[in-house]
């Protein structure tokens, strides 16, 4: 039974289990991605979706707290301006677990934590589409242009 088990030590001592998430939720602000085992993403889900909480109230008591447990003040200012206000209206639950598979050395379970309102960047994806349609286009032009002329020296 896991009665009066607060949280998961992960097997490490208490200096490297805390920098170990805040290394994680740092990089989970910075790139609202990131690629973990399972175990250690359900540890870190639950430090980042209270830092969420606390950066959704924007005063100076609450950057001071998230400021405390992430190491860059760049990422405090991003949660802070721009995922905070993305999650404003939602009540709770900012970040979601898709399981991957189990990892070929040692069969632990792979996971993407993300947050709920990531999206890939769909603008350079669909410039990237737009460049890769012209050239086609180009291509086939040029053929149809090098036809007709071979068939005009006929």
């Amino acid at each position: 039974m896991k009665h009066r088990r607060g949280f998961n030590p992960l097997e490490r001592m208490s200096a490297h289990r805390k920098a170990l998430h805040r290394n994680m939720v740092t990089s989970l602000f910075r790139y609202e991605r990131i690629k973990t085992t399972k175990v250690k993403a359900l540890a870190v889900r639950r430090s980042a979706e209270k830092l969420i909480t606390r950066a959704k109230v924007d005063s100076v008591h609450n950057r001071r707290i998230v400021s405390s447990r992430l190491y860059d003040e760049g990422i405090v200012a991003k949660l802070f301006t721009n995922i905070a206000l993305r999650m404003k209206e939602r009540p709770g639950g900012y970040t979601r677990i898709i399981k991957l598979g189990e990892r070929y050395g040692d069969a632990a379970e792979v996971v993407i934590l993300e947050l709920v309102d990531y999206k890939l960047n769909s603008d350079e994806s669909s410039d990237k589409k737009a460049k890769k349609d012209a050239k086609k286009t180009e291509k086939k032009e040029a053929k149809k242009e090098k036809a007709k002329a071979k068939e005009e020296k006929k």
